[in-house]
């Protein structure tokens, strides 16, 4: 199981020093990825950047870590922008971009981009092919029910062809979002409990199995925080996610209202006392 950290970038109070220093020693640690949640028109309690943006900088500032935005909205974004977006900070990053995605839930965001809220979840499925499309072939011919392609493509192409997308889910996700995930991703962010979860993998690797994909390629990730109300229990959840067989976990230092160096320190704390697979 791969071991990643959330970037707590509004508890870092948009100090690009801290960020970096958060970036640079969780790749030092060993952390296999950073997750950058998304912002872009939100109310909110803090500043929080636009991940492709965001993981733009961090890229420039890393080597080997794995930037995951969890997640882009994507439906309230322009699909073929979101695709040079994408395939340019793989680029940069040398291949280490892992696009997660969503529908969100927000409808006073989707205003303010110009975009639909209440066709949200079948275009994302459309943006998905057409994305897969255009970071696979120098020139696209699509004609979606949204978006249409003629007579050209991105130069560059990624270094991933395909860019991994994953797909992110409400903690209670409607079947729709479940066989969306069987049938095109290439892995789900787990909001579930430990005690759903086989139910709902069970219905993505159905829905997988009828597309004619390996289920055992979907990956799975959960997320468990390492300070706040659950602190004393974090190592009991990271060996229960383990047994459950998840692909990846993303530790969480935010939330607990701490300080830049709090944060450093809990980090490097918890990397030594990570429960042995």
């Amino acid at each position: 199981m791969k071991i990643g950290i959330s970037l707590p970038i509004r508890e870092l109070m948009d100090d690009l020093g801290a960020v970096r220093e958060f970036a640079q020693a969780a790749e030092e640690l060993g952390y296999t990825h950073l997750r950058v949640p998304e912002q872009v028109f939100r109310p909110g309690s803090g500043p929080l950047h636009e991940p492709l943006t965001m993981m733009t900088y961090i890229a420039g500032v890393t080597r080997t870590i794995e930037l995951v935005p969890s997640v882009v909205i994507l439906p309230a974004r322009q699909t073929v922008l979101v695709a040079k977006q994408a395939a340019d900070l793989d680029v940069l990053s040398g291949g280490r971009l892992r696009l997660g995605v969503g529908v969100g839930r927000n409808e006073d965001e989707y205003r303010a981009l110009g975009a639909e809220f209440h066709n949200r979840g079948a275009r994302c499925e459309e943006q998905i092919e057409l994305l897969k499309r255009l970071w696979t072939e120098e020139s696209v011919e699509f004609e979606g029910q949204w978006d249409r392609v003629s007579g050209g493509g991105l130069n560059p192409l990624p270094i991933q062809r395909p860019i991994p997308i994953w797909i992110g889910a409400s903690s209670a996700p409607i079947p729709r979002i479940l066989r969306r995930i069987g049938r095109q991703a290439d892995g789900w962010f787990v909001l579930a409990t430990p005690e759903d979860f086989p139910r709902l993998q069970a219905e993505i690797h159905q829905a997988a199995k009828e597309a004619g994909r390996d289920p055992a390629s979907i990956g799975t990730e959960a997320g468990v925080a390492v300070v706040g109300p659950r602190e004393a229990e974090w190592r009991q959840r990271v060996s229960g996610w383990r047994n459950a067989g998840l692909t990846h976990l993303c530790l969480r230092t935010l939330g607990g209202e701490l300080t830049a160096q709090q944060h450093l320190d809990k980090m490097r704390q918890v990397i030594n006392e990570i429960p042995a697979g």
